[in-house]
């Protein structure tokens, strides 16, 4: 199987071409660079010349706040450029797997959405993304819609990163509580895509580690098992008011993976600790080389 991966330099597309290669997949990884999605003739050249049997959709638009006032940009990659990128795995008969996300949903209640049930997003990304799994639903038979949220890797930013950071210069900090779903480790979620791949088991799931937390209490265990003394203060999204609208409830149920007989991701208590090991030793990594 050759397996395109796009979005190659986030943290989900990296963690893919890692985890394909280790499993000694033919992968290419591409990025905005040489597989703009606002192109579909450069997109086209890279599929004639590689013909992958499979393409991993990782890249997207994904400044949520900053798409409220560029809504254009945002559709034109999410929406318009997953149509034509559905459209070519078509003409190259290839199977697709597109990344979508929690803010499909309108956010209300408190129970675990199903994959099926009715949409709703409340900001332009999320119409975006949603656009983009009615396009590919519309163009293909064989596609995987995978929704995430919370995501955190080892190739980019995240708001683990972000607490670690600003927990080395404060005691103290105040964090949304009203928000709750669930955090996404991309070395999880890459070993599942990996797997899904390999069947045919189409359609559309949902694949977050399992459990769900608000944004404080991730922020709680992520100090807790750094050995960091912060004092986490939950607040309400008031507290901290921004350009888009964000889902007060991104709980996602896992009952399509389970139905399909793939294996749930580990709880998130249990990827938090493992990604803070990564990054220690990515840190050891960087300070060896520096000597």
């Amino acid at each position: 199987m050759r397996v395109l991966v796009t979005g190659v330099t986030g943290q989900l597309g990296h963690d893919c071409v890692v985890e394909l290669k280790d499993r000694g997949m033919e992968v290419r990884g591409v990025s905005s660079r040489d597989f703009p999605l606002t192109d579909a003739k450069a997109m086209r050249r890279v599929m004639a010349a590689y013909k992958p049997n499979c393409v991993i959709h990782c890249a997207a638009y994904t400044a949520v706040d900053r798409a409220e006032d560029d809504e254009a940009a945002c559709m034109a990659v999410n929406a318009e450029g997953t149509a034509n990128l559905a459209k070519l795995c078509r003409e190259f008969h290839a199977k697709m797997v597109y990344i979508s996300t929690d803010y499909v949903f309108p956010g209300d209640g408190d129970a675990p959405y199903e994959t099926d049930a009715p949409k709703g997003p409340q900001n332009v990304y999320g119409k975006s993304k949603l656009m983009g799994e009615e396009a590919i639903q519309s163009i293909l038979k064989r596609y995987f819609i995978v929704r995430i949220s919370w995501v955190f890797g080892i190739n980019g930013k995240n708001f683990i990163r972000t607490m670690l950071h600003l927990g080395e210069s404060h005691a103290k900090l105040t964090v949304v509580d009203d928000q709750v779903g669930s955090p996404t480790y991309t070395r999880d979620l890459s070993v599942l895509l990996a797997d899904m791949i390999q069947t045919e088991r189409y359609g559309v799931y949902h694949a977050t580690n399992e459990g769900f937390c608000s944004w404080a209490e991730l922020a709680a265990e992520v100090f807790r098992q750094a050995g960091m003394p912060v004092e986490v203060t939950p607040v309400p999204s008031s507290a901290y008011p921004t350009r888009a609208v964000r889902p007060k409830n991104s709980r996602m149920s896992k009952k399509s993976l389970t139905e399909a007989g793939f294996a749930l991701l580990p709880r998130w208590q249990d990827a938090v600790g493992r990604y803070l090991i990564e990054l220690e030793s990515m840190k050891e990594q960087r300070e060896a080389l520096a000597e």
